[in-house]
């Protein structure tokens, strides 16, 4: 099970997860065992909620496939198991942060106190700049 919230958990048998031969460095281990893992969940089929479901098929992300599939592919570790944890951990992740409602902005304006300081110190700086120039006498 795959805790996401307090009320919403995934089963396991909703997570397909399937052990490949991983890329990159690593020695004989890597043409030996297969340690990468390959996790695939449905959003569609899955247990989740509606409002979950929506919110993580409007995400533009590139894990997600145009079918609604959740992929993951997770092999910086060398051990299975360890890859196995990071791909459920990302997994959580991506669905925790798509129903994460932020909160609407507001406008502000700056202070009339602050606009004068800004425009007394642009004035000075050009003041500044404008001594450092040669003199020149006509």
């Amino acid at each position: 099970m795959l805790q996401i919230s307090n009320k919403v958990i995934i089963p396991q048998s909703e997570i397909e997860i399937s052990a490949i031969r991983s890329q990159g460095a690593g020695g004989q281990n890597v043409n030996k065992v297969s340690t990468a893992i390959h996790l695939r969940f449905d959003i569609a089929a899955s247990s989740l909620p509606d409002y979950y479901k929506q919110q993580l098929l409007n995400l533009n992300d590139r894990r997600i496939t145009q079918d609604g599939i959740i992929v993951i592919k997770a092999q910086e570790h060398r051990s299975q198991e360890n890859n196995r944890e990071s791909a459920l951990r990302r997994l959580q992740e991506l669905i925790q942060s798509a129903v994460v409602v932020m909160r609407k902005r507001k406008s502000t304006k700056p202070t009339r106190s602050s606009q004068k300081k800004r425009l007394d110190y642009k004035s000075k700086r050009g003041q500044v700049k404008s001594n450092r120039r040669q003199v020149t006498d006509c």
